[in-house]
């Protein structure tokens, strides 16, 4: 495994660093590891509706970055108390989600500092039932890129007001209700660790002794700041564009949210989004477009699932629940 040696804070320089070392940067091991920070910032899921996400006035008052992953799942805030993590392997033999492998070092590496960190059973580490780690994973035929946060001492007040609409008695509540659910790991340390050196102990614990260290060069900041710019940092891909529908189903599922908004005209599907936290393998666009032109009809809608392999696109939620999610009696 080689480490990827990157002191940048920018949100859309790092997101624009893991895509490069996946598709462009040929590095003599497949195995490539990332442990980065960024400045206060929200990331949303790829399949997220941003506007709906974040508090759109206290981001930018407070000069709050806002990104969208490559990968699904929920939005996290995070700041420079804050850790994120990366494994890319360009040669990942398994074809489905499997967040147990990618987890397991950061689980291992606490553990040697005292700290009971655990797998819950969807995509979160969980500490004394209490999340401080979120994770999600991307994969592209035999590629796959797993991301993860680390809350070290985040600020907790920022993150509620970040993603929550912007009532002082709704964020009274959410930071009383979120501290109940979350923690952060410098909570549960038997010694007292500035961001800095709890990295430093995570790094010796997961390259185990390795000096396998790429830093990188003019040609590469260069190549990743020209796909920051023309991607993570765009409109389009944080934002795009969010068309009216005059019909919205959702549902929850063990594999998280998945929300339908159709345009339906004289019974035929017009046009189809997809939104949710929600996992899945492939272009979730996909699906999309085979909906649209169907009939706003059980049958038909059924018809057109059973030529997709819906679990893929939707991590542990099955074709008969999207279904459902689509069209109820």
């Amino acid at each position: 495994m080689v480490y990827i040696e990157s002191d940048s804070t920018s949100p859309y320089f790092n997101f624009a660093l893991e895509q490069y070392l996946m598709k462009e940067k040929d590095l003599e091991d497949n195995e490539i590891f990332m442990l980065w920070r960024t400045n206060p910032t929200v990331m949303v899921g790829r399949y997220q509706n941003t506007i709906e996400e974040i508090n759109e006035k206290y981001v930018k008052e407070n000069g709050v970055n806002v990104v969208r992953r490559v990968s699904g799942g929920g939005t996290i805030y995070t700041d420079m108390n804050g850790w994120q993590y990366s494994f890319i392997n360009k040669n990942y033999k398994v074809s489905s989600i499997d967040f147990k492998a990618f987890t397991l070092p950061i689980i291992e590496a606490l553990e040697k500092q005292d700290v009971n960190a655990y797998f819950n059973s969807r995509n979160d580490l969980l500490i004394g039932g209490r999340k401080f780690s979120g994770n999600a994973q991307y994969i592209k035929g035999d590629r796959i890129l797993h991301h993860g946060s680390i809350l070290f001492n985040t600020d907790i007040k920022a993150m509620v007001e970040s993603i929550t609409v912007a009532d002082e008695k709704i964020i009274s509540k959410g930071i009383k209700s979120v501290r109940e659910r979350v923690t952060n790991v410098a909570e549960h340390l038997n010694k007292n660790i500035d961001c800095i050196g709890f990295r430093d102990i995570m790094l010796e614990s997961l390259l185990q002794g390795r000096k396998n260290i790429y830093k990188l060069n003019e040609y590469d900041i260069r190549r990743i700041n020209e796909i920051a710019k023309e991607k993570f940092e765009s409109w389009e891909w944080n934002y795009g564009n969010s068309p009216k529908f005059n019909i919205t189903k959702w549902g929850r599922f063990l594999g998280g949210k998945v929300e339908f908004r159709l345009d339906v005209e004289k019974g035929i599907i017009k046009n189809c989004k997809i939104y949710g936290d929600f996992f899945g393998i492939g272009e979730i666009n996909m699906i999309s477009k085979a909906l649209c032109g169907c009939k706003y009809e059980k049958k038909s809608i059924e018809n057109i699932l059973k030529e997709i392999e819906v679990e893929r696109h939707f991590y542990k939620i099955s074709r008969d629940q999207i279904l459902d999610c689509i069209i109820t009696n």
